[in-house]
């Protein structure tokens, strides 16, 4: 089973670089646009990849979308008229004092310099512990994976938030990473397989991770 990940388009607060985690953002005007425009001229002009949503994000059978607004309006822009299926456990962290504020705003903050210095496994002040939230994100994921396989699905996309991805592909991905390894830009993500027949027998990772050519 194809596995794909994708990172929601940009809200107005990414595009300031502040700290969007709990703040239940859309997405901005100027991010919509520039996907339509950006698909209308793919769909008028097809180039290197074969598929209705190459060059931008390949076919899932099966859409699965954290339920904050900013990842369900990006599936439904990239998946149009196709189920798309929410998890709460797969929402984005949050970021407690930190939400909404910018590095320049927290750069002299002591709490900000501390979680800094602890590579970002301290939990964020009036926030979420990191460890539960990656744990809930990597087992949100999990859990809809061995449904996939189940239902002998072909792929499926996980449309979601940046420290979403990080958090699964840190756990599953094989091989030795760390967990900033995984991460992305807004719009962008990765690609993975799924064996079902290693899954069945207990070996649970993801296999042949690539970057998606968009861009």
């Amino acid at each position: 089973m194809e596995v794909i990940f994708i990172r929601h388009l940009p809200t107005p607060g990414n595009e300031k670089k502040q700290y969007i985690g709990r703040t239940d953002e859309a997405l901005s005007h100027r991010a919509v646009t520039s996907f339509r425009k950006k698909r209308e001229m793919y769909l008028k002009n097809p180039k290197e990849t074969d598929g209705e949503y190459a060059p931008f994000y390949p076919p899932a059978e099966m859409i699965v979308a954290s339920p904050m607004k900013r990842c369900v309006q990006t599936a439904e822009l990239i998946y149009p008229g196709q189920k798309i299926v929410t998890e709460p456990e797969l929402r984005e962290c949050d970021f407690g004092r930190f939400e909404g504020k910018t590095y320049e705003e927290l750069k002299g903050d002591p709490a900000y310099i501390a979680w800094l210095e602890s590579g970002g496994t301290l939990a964020f002040p009036e926030g979420e512990d990191q460890q539960a939230f990656r744990s809930r994100c990597a087992e949100g994921v999990h859990r809809w994976l061995q449904k996939g396989l189940a239902e002998k699905k072909k792929s499926i996309a996980f449309v979601v938030h940046g420290g979403t991805i990080m958090a699964a592909l840190h756990r599953l991905a094989e091989g030795e990473h760390g967990f900033y390894d995984w991460q992305t830009g807004n719009g962008r993500g990765f690609a993975a397989l799924a064996a079902e027949v290693e899954w069945q027998a207990g070996r649970e990772i993801l296999r042949k991770i690539r970057e998606l050519p968009v861009g």
